[in-house]
């Protein structure tokens, strides 16, 4: 349930850095870095173990540790509760304490490596695509990227163009859906189309067969454009 899991560090990387860190606060310490696969690890099966160092937020779970290993016949282990430190730098959006999570959240927007050369991919144009659900700022980021300089291509604009009467699509979809779905003016409405498609994935298949192709082909013009235009 971390914040950013994806950018976590990996475990090697983190126990580096922990070993470099005993070894500069106590060099003759003994220790021994474990890889935990479950909440509890070593601490409820290890009868050599006396004492488990938590922090407020973590002594229930030292608590935990404690209940499991009666039921497995050890002895409780001693809870030394440390104070962790504040971080003084921290955001309204980041936990008072010095966090990797807010670590992470910082790094949001910085490039974590060069993008990679694929050969089978031209050098040019650039292409991004925006995907997510109703409400999820595609349009913002769009117009974000629009401001610094990209050219932006509309699916939802290319989706109505196809439909128009003399798109691509119109004579097709008038074919398969019937002349029902045409408003007196000639254009297709939407909202009749929709009723028969919705909640019906053998008309929605006909339908987007028909369309997708279509805006996919208007797509690729698009950047053929945009590329024309550096």
């Amino acid at each position: 349930d971390k914040v950013l899991a994806e950018l976590i560090e990996p475990y090697e990387l983190r126990a580096m850095k922990l070993r470099e860190f005993l070894e500069d606060i106590k060099p003759s310490l003994r220790y021994d870095i474990v890889p935990l696969a479950d909440p509890y690890g070593p601490s409820v099966t290890d009868p050599d173990l006396q004492c488990l160092v938590v922090s407020e937020e973590t002594r229930r779970g030292g608590e935990a540790v404690n209940k499991k290993r009666l039921e497995n016949g050890l002895p409780e282990l001693a809870l030394y509760e440390i104070l962790l430190m504040k971080d003084p730098d921290h955001s309204q959006n980041e936990e008072e304490k010095i966090s990797s999570s807010s670590l992470r959240q910082r790094l949001l927007g910085t490039l974590l490596r060069p993008p990679r050369q694929d050969p089978a991919l031209p050098s040019r144009p650039y292409v991004i695509g925006l995907t997510g659900g109703t409400g999820s700022g595609k349009t913002s980021i769009a117009k974000l990227l629009g401001q610094l300089g990209a050219f932006v291509i509309d699916a939802d604009k290319l989706g109505h163009a196809v439909y128009v009467p003399g798109g691509p699509a119109y004579k097709r979809v008038v074919a398969a859906f019937g002349a029902e779905i045409v408003n007196e003016d000639g254009t297709i409405n939407r909202k009749v189309l929709g009723a028969k498609v919705f909640g019906n994935q053998e008309q929605l298949k006909s339908l987007t067969d028909i369309v997708w192709p279509e805006m996919a082909r208007m797509v690729k013009e698009q950047i053929r454009e945009a590329d024309a235009q550096g």
